[in-house]
């Protein structure tokens, strides 16, 4: 995510408490294929033959008479986000667009996951919308609601390591509620969707955390005039009575943060990228022609990610327009969300609005291929982002990047001080969910691997990020992970640098820099504080 607009702030949202289990009966699963009869038989003598002679069983069989409860994996940052003991293969997610932006669409969607541990109930993350029915493989299954989980009680207990499907039948709302905002993005046209940090189970059930990356099918049916477009590549448009229904597909995992559904009275645009690659611009209709001189720029932009760090990581790539006023940018996995205004407010000098366009697109390598473990290393998603766009920025319109980590470098103990160290952000306010995304994982982490490349020298730095990239593609990774691959690039153990640099509460020296000094602190006016681009860009 890259927050646009000086004057504006993340939107407020409010939390409701969920509580994290490490209690392996009552976690949530998933699993693939109906369970024949004889099979039901056959576990139903197994558990009863098992609760005779193991108290772990009959404490799972209590568990099943308590009340629901919400779960969560221990995230440090949001500790009541996902659920444990399985593991999501696959969502299949269906939307009925009522024709306006501000009634629930009708949904359906459908999880295949596999459990990780014996499971009494299956806890999904869900907060708005009505459900109506839940099935597991076919059979339904009672639920409740618990905080922000949907908890699913199926008939007997689910074994460890089996494959699930679990059907949800709901609404899924794009109004705000209780004044928590996000998900569902309402556009002047349709909707979009903006689900970072933990939003996307304001739109659907899942398991929302970015740790937990799947495959994805959506389908989409609108009446006519309207356009849907969604994360991955089309697989099929037909008519349905009125309506036109789109199906998309994924060819790689992708977190539940990073899924993209645009409906609108749009139109797509479609050039080739390197290397054929396909790539397609969802753009409103009546801006398309504004709008042209910036989409045309994505091909070369690519190309020069790519003679950075190697090839583009997806089966296609574009940028969604959304005809809304937003504040921040957004990099939904194959195709980024920007809000219109950025292409076509006078206020945005050029070079700012490519940087930014940069920095989006370079998160598909690091963020979206190579995902977060945890949301304390947002850090290696925004920091790396951030990095390429000043780069960028220095290579194509003469914005020195030793300017700006200068700078960087003198605000760095106030970022430190505000917003926890790099690797190590403070938890954000109640009030606002957004909160952690704060100057010190934007700049002040970008300040770190200009460190780092001041540390190990140029080719170093350029293997390790090439390698990183590489080594992680499809998967999530953590910042011990990256220290570990630095060092390894190196020829030296990092872990002393990197425990300054990274979890440090005063910024250390700058390499070949002596210089270098923090500087006094500016006087500052409330958002802004949280506001790292325009400022340290300018």
């Amino acid at each position: 995510m890259l927050l646009t607009s000086h004057d504006r702030a993340p939107r407020p949202a409010t939390d409701t408490a969920r509580t994290p289990s490490t209690d392996a009966c009552s976690a949530p699963e998933a699993r693939i294929g109906a369970l024949q009869t004889t099979r039901r038989l056959k576990a139903v003598t197994r558990r009863l033959k098992a609760a005779l002679v193991a108290s772990a069983a009959s404490v799972c069989l209590v568990a099943a008479s308590a009340s629901p409860t919400p779960l969560g994996v221990g995230d440090r940052l949001f500790p009541y986000l996902g659920n444990p003991g399985y593991d999501v293969t696959a969502y299949d997610l269906s939307f009925t667009y009522p024709g306006t932006n501000d009634k629930p669409l009708q949904a359906v969607t459908t999880i295949d996951a596999l459990t990780t541990a014996p499971l009494s109930r299956v806890n999904l993350d869900f907060a708005r919308g009505k459900v109506a029915s839940v099935e597991i493989d076919g059979e339904p299954a009672s639920f409740a609601a618990a905080g922000e989980d949907l908890v699913v009680t199926p008939d007997e207990q689910v074994p460890q390591g089996q494959r699930m499907r679990i059907t949800v039948r709901h609404t899924s709302d794009p109004l705000p509620s209780g004044g928590r905002e996000g998900g569902w993005l309402r556009t002047a046209d349709g909707l979009a969707m903006a689900n970072q940090v933990d939003a996307a189970h304001l739109v659907f059930p899942s398991n929302d955390h970015p740790s937990d990356k799947a495959h994805f099918t959506i389908r989409i049916t609108a009446p006519e005039g309207y356009t849907a477009v969604a994360n991955g590549l089309p697989t099929s448009v037909r008519r349905v009575g009125a309506a036109t229904r789109w199906t998309y597909r994924t060819q790689h995992p992708m977190a539940t943060e990073l899924a993209q559904v645009s409906i609108g009275r749009s139109t797509v645009v479609r050039r080739t990228g390197p290397h054929a690659l396909p790539l397609r611009d969802v753009v409103p209709t009546r801006h398309r022609a504004a709008l042209e001189p910036w989409l045309a720029k994505t091909p070369d932009q690519i190309s020069w990610m790519e003679g950075k760090v190697g090839p583009y990581p997806f089966e296609t790539y574009g940028v969604l327009v959304a005809d809304t006023s937003t504040g921040f940018e957004l990099e939904t996995q194959t195709l980024s969300l920007f809000e219109r205004e950025l292409f076509t407010d006078p206020a945005f000098p050029q070079w700012y609005v490519d940087s930014i366009m940069v920095h989006e697109l370079a998160h598909q390598w690091f963020g979206n291929s190579v995902s977060p473990r945890t949301w304390s290393d947002l850090w290696l998603n925004e920091g790396h982002a951030t990095w390429y766009e000043a780069l960028y920025a220095e290579e194509k319109s003469n914005r020195p990047l030793e300017a700006r980590m200068r700078a960087a470098y003198g605000a760095s103990d106030r970022w430190r001080a505000a917003g926890g160290p790099p690797a190590a952000p403070k938890a954000p306010e109640s009030d606002s969910r957004l909160g952690i995304f704060r100057p010190n994982v934007y700049d002040g982490a970008a300040l770190v691997l200009y460190a780092l490349r001041q540390e190990i020298g140029r080719p170093a730095f350029e293997r390790l990020q090439r390698a990183w990239v590489s080594r992680h593609k499809d998967d999530t990774a953590t910042t011990a992970d990256f220290v570990s691959l630095a060092s390894q690039m190196a020829g030296r153990d990092l872990s002393d640098f990197f425990q300054g640099w990274l979890y440090g509460e005063k910024t250390p020296p700058m390499p070949g820099h002596p210089d270098w000094k923090p500087t006094a602190a500016q006087p500052t006016a409330g958002p802004k504080a949280m506001e790292p681009r325009k400022t340290a860009a300018e």
